[in-house]
């Protein structure tokens, strides 16, 4: 069952929220793990009562199967045969110590540090 732009967009956003909260928030990772029905309905993801739910926290980063339009097709079929599979991979880290005191300044005053000298409506 393919969702329409609307339903996708929300669950887009949904699926979002639950990455976001599982990453900043260690109570709800485990509630995740451990009663994942109850999680995903307070990230606005309700799943039937009698589905099937499968948390896969595995998924090596950049690998394909953290790609947004594999977890809608995994949301789409989890719509179709009753049981869900939800990719949570590993928390994003960004490595701070590739930017220069200079470069977190000019970041912080707003300053674009990388103008190409064409007109546009920043340079004009």
């Amino acid at each position: 069952m393919a969702l329409n732009p609307r339903e996708r967009t929300e669950f887009v956003n949904a699926y979002t929220r639950v990455l976001i909260t599982a990453w900043s928030s260690e109570e709800f990772s485990a509630k995740l793990d451990n009663n994942p029905r109850e999680a995903l309905a307070e990230s606005g993801l309700e799943v039937p009562a009698d589905a099937q739910i499968t948390v896969v926290r595995n998924v090596p980063e950049g690998a394909h199967e953290s790609n947004i339009d594999v977890q809608v097709a995994l949301w789409e079929r989890g719509l179709e045969t009753g049981v869900y599979e939800f990719h949570i991979p590993e928390t994003p880290q960004i490595d701070m110590a590739e930017l220069s005191e200079g470069d977190l300044d000019s970041i912080a005053a707003g300053i674009d540090i990388n103008c190409c000298c064409c007109p546009c409506c920043c340079c004009t």
